[in-house]
């Protein structure tokens, strides 16, 4: 299941995974795209891994600057079901 996470100015989208059993996070970006429909970046947490469509490697810094500094809350809302599991709405 894949939970959303957060959304930038430029309709960028962010969701994450329920923890897996490997204990890793799945962590999906995409940007919606004239040209090409969609970029697309996945993201293993804690590892840091990615699988990169279409971004540029700035593009690719930016977002994975934004999961560093939320992967504590990803981490959490993982195993509590998503953000509004965890927060209690």
């Amino acid at each position: 299941m894949m939970y959303p996470f957060m959304t930038l100015e430029d309709n960028t989208e962010i969701v994450h995974s329920e923890q897996l059993e490997n204990g890793e996070v799945k962590v999906y970006v995409e940007t919606p795209d004239e040209k090409d429909c969609f970029h697309n970046m996945t993201c293993y947490l804690p590892s840091y891994r990615v699988e990169v469509n279409g971004y540029s490697e700035n593009e690719v810094n930016y977002y994975l600057d934004i999961i560093r500094s939320t992967a504590h809350l990803i981490f959490e809302f993982s195993r509590e079901g998503g953000f509004m599991n965890a927060s209690g709405f």
